[in-house]
């Protein structure tokens, strides 16, 4: 019996404090946002990824958890061909709708820069 080839995983670019912010997290929802991480390595999606409006394609991408009664995101994007890079991981405080504030849209916006240039600058 042949054996199937094992895709390689990207590696995980953690920006900023994200990885810190992500282990501060409950434990169930460190589990979801793990996941949903390792299948993006993997080059699929988890069912409840959606692209994050505001960013032109689903190369951004959401991920949202709700968990006893608050609402924790996860924001990544696949959009290099290196590294999957976590852009943000919150707790949405926002009493108004489901919208993403505007404060952490901006920070989402910078650190997307900063991942097209760290993603520039890795080996090909």
């Amino acid at each position: 019996m042949a054996q199937r080839a094992v895709p390689a995983l990207k590696p995980i670019a953690w920006l900023a404090s994200t990885k810190k912010d992500l282990l501060a997290l409950p434990e169930q929802v460190i589990d979801t946002f793990g996941y949903a991480l390792h299948l993006a390595q993997a080059g699929q999606k988890h069912d409840e990824a959606k692209p994050l409006q505001g960013f032109g394609s689903a190369g951004v991408l959401e991920i949202v958890e709700d968990w006893r009664g608050n609402t924790y995101r996860a924001v990544y994007t696949v959009r290099f061909a290196h590294a999957v890079f976590v852009l943000h991981v919150f707790q949405k405080k926002s009493t108004r709708g489901i919208a993403t504030p505007k404060p952490d849209l901006d920070l989402i916006r910078e650190r997307l820069k900063l991942a097209e240039r760290i993603a520039k600058e890795l080996p090909r």
